[in-house]
């Protein structure tokens, strides 16, 4: 699919927005030191469809279908100024059933540990860059749905944001991420591109497209019975849209609902969310 091709070689850029109360929560932005954001979500992903090595959606074999029910908490911490901690955690329940079997795993999935870096700020815009590792050791790999790839990564970005309440009361953040990937497994081009905006006093929502360019060729895409949402090679570009309510300074609740749109050698579903946000 050549026009899949060029959207994942062309979209090398996204942006990134979580924001309260005209304060932004993630993204290019840094917290100052002490503060912290907490995100718990609860998510589930339903798929009966691959997308095959063209890019074209399929059945899955012998009617068979994938369910990852998990609770996600995910954390942004001050260090200084400057520099933000960010960690996030997995726990996942996943049933992979078909005519002729059901296999169920249940358990942590990878952890994701990383910082990011403020190194400009000015004129309602800010440039950082972010630096992060996930790891697989929560798991075993070989389980028969595992919970994860089960490779090391690590990754580098480069964010700029920028806040656009001249046009509107809303921001936007620019990243490019590149991800180093061990074993099998070929590196990967990250990409997000989300544009997000309040609606009065309480409400807000996003839209966000979240892409994967994988940088593999044919020979490296492998199809096997384990987790069709955790394939070692992939494409996948996935739409994360999401509205927002504040129940107070400190306190909100999403709900959200991310569709596949493209892809190669992965999964093709749709993920519904539910979070609670703190922010003490």
């Amino acid at each position: 699919m050549q026009l899949k091709r060029y959207v994942n070689l062309g979209l090398v850029v996204g942006l990134s927005l979580i924001f309260s109360s005209g304060n932004v929560l993630a993204g290019a932005w840094t917290f100052e030191k002490g503060k912290s954001y907490h995100r718990l979500e609860a998510n589930l992903f339903y798929s009966d469809e691959n997308y095959d090595v063209d890019g074209d959606r399929t059945d899955m074999d012998a009617g068979g279908d994938f369910q990852d029910t998990n609770l996600k908490y995910y954390l942004e911490y001050g260090i200084s100024d400057e520099t933000t901690l960010i960690a996030s955690l997995y726990y996942k329940y996943l049933i992979r059933e078909d005519d002729y079997r059901k296999d169920e795993t249940w358990g942590f999935g990878d952890i994701e540990l990383g910082l990011k870096q403020r190194l400009w700020q000015g004129h309602g815009g800010v440039l950082s860059t972010q630096g992060l590792v996930k790891i697989p050791e929560t798991y075993d790999d070989d389980d028969d749905v595992p919970l994860g790839d089960g490779h090391y990564d690590g990754e580098i970005r480069l964010l700029y944001g920028q806040s656009l309440w001249k046009l509107f009361p809303g921001y936007c953040n620019v990243e490019i991420g590149y991800r180093w990937r061990e074993g099998d497994a070929k590196d990967q081009i990250r990409y997000v591109i989300e544009l997000g905006s309040d609606f009065g006093q309480r409400w807000y929502g996003r839209v966000k497209l979240d892409g994967t360019a994988g940088l593999y060729d044919d020979d490296d895409l492998f199809d096997d019975y384990g987790n069709p949402a955790a394939t070692s090679n992939y494409d996948l570009g996935k739409l994360d849209t999401a509205i927002g309510y504040r129940i107070s300074d400190r306190w909100g609740l999403e709900a959200g609902c991310t569709p596949t749109l493209y892809g190669e050698n992965i999964a093709a579903g749709v993920t519904w969310t539910f979070a609670i946000v703190f922010q003490p």
